[in-house]
Order: structure tokens, then C-alpha cells, then sequence
């Protein structure tokens, strides 16, 4: 297998672990913690689960009061999903790969519940007291948040190096 074909793998395999985490935790949380029922459990002083169906796409953003608007979410999401594995499955570098993965695998979670369910369950609350930096969130979102925040760092910061040092574009001005 070629280094390249082992980097996609590698982020097919990352989206997919993300994904399964994703959903267990999940599972545990509406399952045997009962959160659906309880509705809070406080676990740190900082970090607490609610339940929070969110039938909307990021920080609540177009919420699906019908549902036709359910299935309009569930295939536009569906097919940023698909646009974001094609776009990984061009890449070369694992180092490209891995944040669209991590995009990948919290998409899939979050459309598979909205798909399943109609909403997305969201129960992780961090705070500080009773300042709330973060809407309510899940596995999902965090993974996609930090995928986006590695593409923004990588595409401000990294520079690719050409392949051969000592050549340069022919367009290219000569410095003195």
C-alpha cells in the first residue's frame, strides 16, 4: 500500500472511529444515565451533561420545525458530508487528512441522530459557574470544531515547500 493510500485510509478510519465514539457515548448518555429523563447530572465543578435535543444545525441555526425541514438537514448535511470526503480523499498528506476526518466522523454522528431521531443530542455543558462559553455541545461538534480550527491553523501558518528547492516559477521576478 502506498503512503497515500495509507494516509486516506487512515482518514477514513479516523471519521469512522469518531463517528462509533460519538454514537456510544451517546448511547450511554440517553441510555443507561437516563439524561432524557434526568434532563441534568452535575459531574465537575466546570463540566456538568444536559440533555438538549437541538434540532437545529450549528449554534441552533436553522431549526427544523417540520419536518420536511427535518429531511432538507439531513440531505444538506448529507451532502457536505460527501463533499468534505471527496475533498479528503484528494489530499495526500495525513497531515491535510486528519481534520477533514475528524469533519467527517462528527458529521456522521450528528446525521445519523438527526436522521434516526429528528434532532441531534447534545448533553456535554462546560462552564464556569454559571458563565457558559460554549452552547451545549456533544463529541460531534467538538470533533468538527476542532477539524475546522486545524484546516484555518494549517491554511494561515503551514506553507508548503516546493518539491525542488532550487527551482522557482518561470514567472517568478529575480530578487537582488
Amino acid at each position: 500500500m502506498s503512503p497515500v493510500t495509507r494516509n486516506r485510509v487512515a482518514g477514513l478510519v479516523l471519521a469512522a472511529v469518531i463517528a462509533i465514539i460519538d454514537q456510544v457515548v451517546k448511547y450511554i448518555v440517553v441510555g443507561p444515565l437516563r439524561l432524557r429523563e434526568v434532563g441534568h447530572i452535575d459531574l465537575l465543578p466546570f463540566f456538568d451533561f444536559t440533555f438538549t435535543p437541538n434540532y437545529g444545525i450549528s449554534l441552533g441555526l436553522f431549526t427544523a420545525t417540520s419536518m420536511e425541514m427535518r429531511w432538507i438537514l439531513v440531505v444538506v448535511t448529507g451532502l457536505i458530508a460527501a463533499a468534505v470526503m471527496v475533498w479528503m480523499l484528494r489530499e495526500r498528506r495525513f497531515g491535510d487528512i486528519a481534520p477533514l476526518a475528524l469533519i467527517l466522523g462528527g458529521a456522521l454522528g450528528n446525521i445519523r441522530d438527526r436522521f434516526v431521531l429528528g434532532y441531534v443530542i447534545d448533553y456535554a455543558d462546560l462552564h464556569i459557574g454559571s458563565f457558559r462559553p460554549f452552547l451545549i455541545f456533544n463529541i460531534a461538534d467538538a470533533a468538527i470544531t476542532i477539524g475546522v480550527v486545524l484546516l484555518l491553523l494549517r491554511s494561515l501558518f503551514i506553507r508548503d515547500k516546493p518539491e525542488d528547492a532550487t527551482s522557482k516559477p518561470e514567472n517568478a521576478a529575480e530578487i537582488p
